[in-house]
């Protein structure tokens, strides 16, 4: 069995290892392709190399069934704001059958290592609902204590509606068990230990340390709950879980959230509850073929748009922002896994709504999904999608709207003509594509320096001294890019 010392300050006494499930490899590539440590005696080589699978799979079988019974990480005996770190927790969701290289399955897979089994989803029709449901196998699992997300599939159009059924019932229960336990303290007084009842219902549960102390103090008052004779007292154990926090997301992808649900979601983030809406942006109904949604870009050739999407995607970013209390980021994992892992880390803090948009790439573009990554970051580098993280805020010391990623430093044409969605129309009518082109160019200029003055704005509302500089190639003070952590690089 392969391991290495793992260099972690957290973490002192532990090995390291890759090990790949050899029966359930997809042999997307992806991996390999991302992976940045090479072999200095031969560059060409990597800690991770493509082989083939049939000469490997009698040894990997043997090394897999003994990796399964390594205990896993004790989930607070780790921070979970950095990349590193992430990829330490068990993830509770894998082998989903997806499309090879698929990009939305990685955002999934983060949010159950970030968050555990106290997830709560909600999930629209489509892609996700597909690989994620499709019975009898699943690719939601749960720990070895037996314990997982509870998710649920939606219709296409309800989907966040239905999530925010979840949330309000989660809340009511939660209200009402911080009642009877009040109510039962008052008189069972002798039985009920007051500091234990303060602790249960002052706990606030900001950090994963702080959740498994109010999980085992959910444990003790079940136990003292047994011995009082009140029928409200049963009532309190059936939903006493409630008083340790949860997560509730809603998911689904462009066509759900763009298209045909996004009545719901506009409805959701007007409510001002505690949800979170993960929007996988594939920019396509992947699901039923591949035809033109509200997210399919401008000049982009898809079914009921072969001639390329004549019209720009709609900025939904752009649309939760005008509400004011919504948290809302543009995440792209390939374009910075630092900033995703802040984004989803965000989201979950914020007490009210919040809106990640997370560019998946998908066979329906026309790339090879070998370098799915790869894409990813050209696509930031390009402007196309730029990465932003957008909290409200009274502080005047913090600016609500940040840029996380740099200018533009490659043309757009270079980055749409690698996908054959862009290529097709290239070939069959260049004019048009040319012009096409232009226009997204255009948008895409228009739209940085949009967000160059909206980041300079907001920090002069909010107290700082910078002059703002109008319709600039030059960011004006604009926030630098998520610097990586030291010891992100200590093993890759």
């Amino acid at each position: 069995f392969l391991a290495k010392p793992l260099r972690s300050r957290e973490l002192v006494g532990h090995q390291l290892t890759v090990q790949v499930a050899p029966d359930d490899c997809t042999g997307c590539g992806i991996c390999v392709e991302v992976c940045p440590a090479k072999d200095k005696t031969n560059i060409s080589r990597k800690s991770i190399n493509m082989a083939a699978a049939a000469d490997h799979a009698d040894v990997e079988r043997v090394r897999w069934e003994h990796f399964i019974t390594i205990p896993e990480l004790d989930r607070s005996a780790i921070s979970h704001d950095t990349v590193k770190n992430s990829q330490l927790l068990e993830p509770l969701f894998e082998f989903s059958g997806a499309c090879s290289g698929c990009g939305e399955t990685p955002y999934i897979k983060l949010l159950t290592q970030l968050f555990g089994d106290r997830l709560v989803v909600a999930n629209a029709t489509g892609c996700s609902s597909i690989y994620g449901g499709n019975l009898p196998t699943t690719p939601w699992t749960a720990t070895r204590e037996g314990l997982g997300p509870a998710w649920s599939n939606s219709l296409f159009e309800d989907n966040a509606e239905f999530g925010l059924g979840m949330r309000l019932g989660i809340e009511h229960h939660e209200r009402d068990a911080q009642r009877l336990l009040r109510e039962l303290a008052e008189e069972h007084g002798t039985v009920l230990d007051a500091e234990l009842v303060g602790e249960v219902l002052a706990n606030t549960q900001p950090t994963e340390a702080d959740i498994v102390r109010q999980r085992e103090r959910v444990q003790q008052l079940r136990a003292v709950l047994a011995g009082v004779d009140d029928p409200r007292a049963r009532r309190l154990e059936t939903i006493a879980d409630e008083l340790v926090r949860s997560s509730t997301w809603i998911i689904g992808g462009d066509g759900w959230a763009y298209d045909i649900g996004f009545g719901g979601v506009d409805h959701v983030l007007a409510s001002g509850r505690n949800v979170n809406l993960l929007v996988l942006d594939t920019e396509v109904y992947s699901n039923t073929g591949g035809q033109a949604s509200k997210a399919t870009p401008l000049g982009a050739v898809a079914k009921f748009a072969s001639s390329g999407k004549p019209t720009d995607k709609k900025d939904l970013g752009a649309v939760a922002r005008r509400y004011g209390n919504a948290y809302v980021a543009q995440i792209a994992l390939g374009g910075s896994e630092i900033q995703t892992v802040k984004a989803f880390r965000e989201a979950d803090a914020w007490d009210g709504p919040s809106l990640l948009i997370a560019y998946s790439t998908c066979i329906a573009h026309g790339i090879d999904m070998t370098t799915s990554m790869a894409h990813q970051k050209a696509a930031v580098k390009s402007g196309y999608w730029p990465l932003y993280r957008y909290r409200p805020s009274v502080d005047e010391h913090r600016t609500p709207f940040q840029l996380d990623s740099a200018p533009p430093s490659i043309p757009f044409r270079d980055f749409a003509l690698s996908e054959a969605r862009y290529a097709m129309l290239a070939r069959s009518d260049p004019q048009r594509s040319e012009r096409l082109l232009d226009l997204a160019q255009a948008d895409i200029d228009e739209r940085w320096r949009y967000y160059e003055q909206l980041s300079s704005v907001e920090r002069m509302v909010h107290g700082a001294s910078e002059e703002i500089v109008v319709a600039t190639n030059v960011p004006v003070d604009v926030a630098a890019p998520a610097a990586p952590d030291a010891s992100e690089d200590d093993d890759g």
